[in-house]
């Protein structure tokens, strides 16, 4: 088996939410939201499902900063007040078990060369399996449905 860990956003990049006015908010395009069902927000600081109830955050995030055709951004929710999770080599979070996840593939030069779709529960083989290619140098997950980037899988 090929060795993974994934690696959830970090929290000091997003501390500075919990106090920011309701306007700066809005000048900045984010939206503060209370999860109202379960599943639904997945956070991208814990990789976890917010409760419902919990406050998220959802604004454009520059996920893929790289100087490469595949630099990306896109919108992702963090939970408010939350401090990063970090797992266990191989282990996949619950909140990916319910999803189907698009699985992207990049090189040392930023370039995606392979890609694939999972169902969450099967993503564990998949990660292991992309990783055999030598050429490939971390991956990103995305929820397949609506595209949204979950996180960094880094070889181990």
């Amino acid at each position: 088996m090929n060795n993974f860990k994934l690696e959830a956003l970090h929290h000091s990049n997003f501390n500075y939410l919990n106090n920011v006015s309701e306007t700066e908010l809005s000048e900045h395009n984010i939206k503060k939201i209370k999860a109202d069902k379960f599943p639904g927000f997945p956070c991208r600081i814990t990789l976890e499902d917010a409760a419902i109830g919990e406050t998220v955050y959802l604004f454009n995030y520059d996920f893929h900063n790289v100087n490469s055709p595949y630099r990306a951004n896109g919108p992702v929710f963090v939970r408010a007040n939350q401090v990063t999770k970090t797992y266990e080599i191989n282990e996949i979070p619950i909140m990916f078990h319910h999803r189907l996840l698009s699985i992207r593939g990049y090189n040392k030069e930023a370039m995606m060369i392979a890609a694939d779709v999972s169902e969450g529960k099967l993503l564990k083989e998949k990660l292991s399996q992309m990783l055999e290619n030598p050429e490939i140098e971390y991956i990103h997950l995305h929820n397949a449905k609506p595209g949204c980037f979950n996180c960094v899988v880094k070889r181990i």
